[in-house]
């Protein structure tokens, strides 16, 4: 059996566990649920980082980074949602890594936002912003280009989407992309999305 670290608040981990639902591996992966920011001794053992998502493998292997676990859960099993060779296979990673900058952008503005008020950077918060503005902004000019065939780049941004609904609610991304709010609408409807969402 493989064994997840996760917190159900954390995006990446997010995704990973919508990759396992979409490939049907539930019954392979054992879900650990963790604080990473508490320093558990049983994760950091594993993932000096102490970050989640964290797979172990049944040798004990452990990988971290959403995108390299990702890769290595999609070889298991069909369906394939990360295209082997060739043009698709680098869009869908490019697009991966976009929706994650959307996410590491997020991320930083809401630690930013934990630290003491004297100490918070307006300027850091608001060039976080900008990146998270002007990559939405790539996607809804590109999101019709995506097709319906469900990807790793699907997951990932349909994950950052509902991390900015649920961490930045008060930043309106729906504002002024409509097509991206629609395909936001169909991909949260799947059930994989639904027993994921934050909480």
């Amino acid at each position: 059996m493989l064994k997840l670290f996760y917190s159900s608040v954390s995006p990446y981990a997010r995704k990973v566990r919508v990759l396992v639902s979409e490939k049907g591996i539930e019954g392979r992966v054992i879900l650990q649920s963790c604080l990473p920011f508490e320093k558990p001794l049983d994760l950091i053992a594993l993932n000096p980082l102490s970050k989640v998502p964290c797979l172990v493998l049944e040798n004990g292997t452990a990988l971290y980074d959403s995108p390299f676990i990702c890769e290595y859960l999609d070889q298991l099993s069909a369906p394939e949602l990360l295209p082997p060779s060739g043009r698709d296979r680098w869009l869908t990673l490019g697009r991966q890594a976009l929706a994650d900058g959307i996410l590491d952008a997020g991320v930083s503005i809401l630690l930013e936002g934990r630290r003491a008020e004297t100490e918070r950077s307006p300027g850091w918060i608001t060039r976080q912003t900008e990146v998270i503005d002007r990559t939405l902004n790539s996607f809804e000019g590109t999101i019709a280009s995506f097709g319906e065939t469900l990807t790793v780049a699907h997951i990932a941004l349909g994950c950052a989407l509902g991390w900015l609904d649920f961490r930045m609610p008060n930043h309106d991304w729906r504002m002024q992309r409509p097509q991206l709010s629609h395909w936001f609408s169909q991909i949260s409807a799947r059930p994989s999305m639904i027993a994921t969402m934050p909480a």
